[in-house]
């Protein structure tokens, strides 16, 4: 992983951001040499592949009606 002071993160910002676009490689960016934060692509697919990704899981859904909510035993936040 690249890593990169603050300083010429903010001075080469639109520059590195294109570089990570392109190449799908991470940024580290430093901050008197400790980590301060990571800047990763956002879009690990293209847009157009990301579109319908979620229609499989779709299709596995109940034939019940979706708008009826799930019992309160269903959900595993609600259980002690």
């Amino acid at each position: 992983m690249v890593q990169v002071n603050i300083s010429e993160f903010k001075a080469v910002c639109l520059r590195l951001l294109e570089q990570v676009r392109q190449t799908g490689e991470p940024i580290e960016i430093l901050k008197n040499g400790e980590p301060l934060a990571i800047v990763s692509p956002s879009f690990p697919m293209s847009r157009k592949a990301a579109f319908g990704a979620m229609k499989p899981a779709l299709a596995e859904a109940p034939d019940e009606d979706l708008m009826t909510p799930f019992p309160a035993k269903d959900w595993e936040a609600l259980q002690p």
